[in-house]
């Protein structure tokens, strides 16, 4: 529970880099010794942060619900929210250069607003993270069904079946998927490369097949609204806004390559350049499988598009034979994301709990000494997103609001750590690793976009709307105010128990602290 100060030598260590600084150092700056296995190189990292972000898992499962609510012109929501992104990035890409550490977002967050700001991010971004593990293992049951009717183990697909089968089909996934964790980063990652190489190749040829397929022009498509704008206050635009959630939901998780970073090769190096290449590698590739879509699609203005999605699409516009194989594809996609999210949340946990910071902190952050990864984790995690799964059994609409709000809470956690990083610029008192990603003169007028991006996108994704919080059913208040009544429970609720019990108990463990020199050596 407290920090290893006694005398004890150094270890030599990599060779220092740029800087003077070696992969170990940043770790030690923080007050934590290295002990996870660093065997990850420039390629595993960038797959960590685009297997997260999952262009083909996010496009599949949300591209009905943009076109439903915006129509074709949707479509221009996802630049809107890449560029948002980019200015978050950008920030994070100068603190992964100096803190490439375990559980990211938790460690900048302390580092930049303090412990308990730091505890408060962690906190957010862990529960919003087991949630998420849970709804991106549901999307099987969006795809396995529709190549074969064979993975439909309950019931026809209607109804309350689907429900139980997307339950079943999630809960084989999140096993496999924990038991890959749980034998290691090096496992993990190449199962993970392996499938996001696959997943850029399928991306890139679905691009160029629905490119010849194409029938009308971008005019046709990025103007179409459908006429949806009629019911809204705003006109076109609340429908937009509306429709961007599909956009929004998709493009986080970039800063699980840094999450990664104590695993990695010249993590400092690496990580920034990972996290930018994963973050414009999706804009670039899903822009152009939307775009090519809506161009490519038979009849632009089928029932179809917003119901069965893109899925339609492929299967419509390519045929079945061809239609299935790029289906296929993105069930390796969702394969590879639910890998990722539960390796970043597994880091997550494990970085709290060396601080002490969670129940049961020394078992949860024990490192398998054959392993060499946090094993508990892997298990707490894979249990928990299990257990969420079953609510969709007989509560799928109160899963799809707590989903939602899932989402929310990372851009939440996002803003706990770009918040505090603009007070600190505003101090003078942020300073970049030298010889390392740097913003330079542009570091303020990002950070300023990046705070005001994720408190606007934070408002719109939580706005009390019926279509997105109450969609079927009765309506019931409190679905419709579910992002801020579930939020304010977890926030309020969580730090409240932190305030009382964890944070008289909170330090870096005896066993997980970093060997320092003797003070009173010469």
């Amino acid at each position: 529970m407290t920090t290893n100060t006694g005398p004890a030598p150094r270890s030599p260590g990599p060779a220092p880099g740029p800087g003077g600084r070696n992969d170990d150092e940043a770790i030690a700056e923080l007050g934590y010794k290295p002990e996870l296995k660093r065997t990850l190189g420039n390629f595993h990292t960038f797959a960590a942060g685009i297997s997260y972000i999952s262009i083909l898992t996010g496009t599949f499962q949300l591209f009905y619900f943009g076109v439903a609510f915006g129509g074709p012109a949707y479509w221009w929501s996802w630049p809107m929210v890449f560029v948002g992104q980019l200015m978050v990035a950008l920030c994070f890409c100068e603190l992964a250069a100096r803190y490439p550490v375990a559980g990211s977002v938790y460690n900048w967050a302390k580092k930049m607003g303090g412990p308990h700001t730091g505890w408060l991010g962690g906190w957010m971004m862990l529960t919003a993270t087991m949630v998420t593990l849970a709804a991106v293992a549901l999307a099987y049951q969006i795809t396995l069904p529709r190549i074969d009717p064979v993975f439909q183990f309950i019931g026809d697909g209607s109804g309350s079946t689907a429900a139980a089968n997307a339950v079943l089909l999630g809960s084989v996934l999140i096993l496999f998927s924990t038991l890959v964790n749980a034998f290691g980063v090096k496992l993990m990652a190449q199962i993970n490369s392996g499938g996001v190489f696959i997943e850029l190749i399928a991306a890139v040829a679905l691009v160029i097949c629905l490119a010849v397929n194409i029938t009308r022009g971008p005019g046709e498509v990025l103007t179409q609204t459908y006429g949806l704008g009629a019911d809204y206050t705003w006109g076109y635009f609340g429908a937009f806004l509306t429709a961007s959630l599909a956009s929004a939901y998709v493009m986080y998780g970039f800063d699980t390559a840094s999450s990664l970073g104590e695993e990695s090769h010249d993590p400092a190096r690496n990580c920034p350049r990972a996290i930018l290449r994963a973050l414009i590698a999706s804009f670039a590739l899903g822009g152009l499988i939307l775009l090519f879509a809506l161009m490519a699609v038979p009849d632009l203005f089928a029932k179809q598009l917003s119901t069965e999605g893109l899925q339609y699409v492929v299967l419509a516009t390519l045929g079945p034979t061809v239609g299935e194989v790029f289906l296929w594809c993105v069930v390796i996609a969702i394969t590879v994301c639910v890998l990722a999210v539960q390796a970043a949340g597994i880091r997550l946990m494990f970085a709290m709990a060396r601080d002490n910071n969670l129940p049961a902190g020394s078992k949860l952050a024990r490192v398998s000494p054959r392993f060499k990864t946090p094993v508990v984790p892997a298990i707490v995690m894979g249990v928990i997103g299990v257990l969420v799964l079953v609510v969709n059994v007989n509560q799928p609409q109160i899963f799809s609001v707590i989903t939602s709000i899932a989402i929310i809470m990372i851009y939440v956690a996002y803003l706990m750590v770009t918040t505090p990083m603009l007070v600190q610029r505003l101090r003078g008192r942020w300073k970049p690793a030298e010889g390392r990603f740097s913003l330079g003169r542009f570091g303020l007028p990002i950070n300023i976009l990046a705070v005001l991006w994720g408190t606007a996108m934070s408002l719109n994704l939580a706005w009390p709307r019926a279509e997105v919080y109450n969609a079927t059913g009765p309506q019931h208040w409190y679905l419709r105010w579910g992002a801020f009544l579930f939020i304010g429970i977890v926030a309020v609720g969580g730090f409240t128990y932190y305030w009382f019990v964890q944070r008289h108990r909170t330090g870096v463990l005896a066993e997980h602290a970093a060997r320092t020199a003797d003070p009173t050596a010469p």
